[in-house]
Formats: structure tokens, sequence, C-alpha cells
């Protein structure tokens, strides 16, 4: 795989209260990911720039929502989210130590 690609796949880290809990229950991370990206593009991108071990990879696509800007009609745009499982005694840090 292209390593230029793989810098490309994942955008940013999805933080919320249902992925911290994740995180912590069954040690999965999310990610915002390109919308062209296929699981093993995400999987070898995850592994390379963590330097851990990923078991498995699942894919949501996320509809954006319709908005409304004064009397225009709007749309925010879709965008998609990877559910990364990692394998047992593997961990990613996203927050610096302070």
């Amino acid at each position: 795989m292209n390593e230029e690609r793989l810098l490309q796949v994942l955008l940013a880290p999805h933080i919320s209260e249902k992925t911290t809990a994740a995180a912590d229950a069954v040690n999965q991370h999310v990610f915002k990911v390109a919308t062209d990206a296929t699981k093993t593009e995400i999987k070898q991108a995850v592994e390379k720039l963590f330097n851990v071990k990923v078991s498995k990879v699942q894919v949501v696509n996320v509809k954006g929502k319709s908005k409304r800007f004064g009397q225009r009609l709007g749309k925010r745009s879709d965008w998609r989210k990877a559910y990364i499982a990692l394998e047992a005694g593997q961990d990613i840090e996203l927050a610096g130590a302070n």
C-alpha cells in the first residue's frame, strides 16, 4: 500500500461519551476516515501510525443532517467513521500526558 495514501486515510479521532466508554470497556477506538477508505486501508494506517495490532475494523457511513440557514435549506457533508478493535494488551494514547 502507498505510504502517502495511508497517511490520508485517518482524518481525526472521534471523541464522545460513547466512544470513550467503548475504549475503556472493549478496547475499541473510533476515527473519522476518508469516505473512500477501505477496511484494509484503515487497518494498515492505524497499525502504521500507532504501532499496534488491529483485530477488527467496522465502518459506518454517517449521513449529513439537513439544516436551515435563515430561509435557505442546507445539508452538512456525509462522512465516515471506523470502529477499530485492538488485540488484547494493545492501546492507543490519543491525549498527551501532562
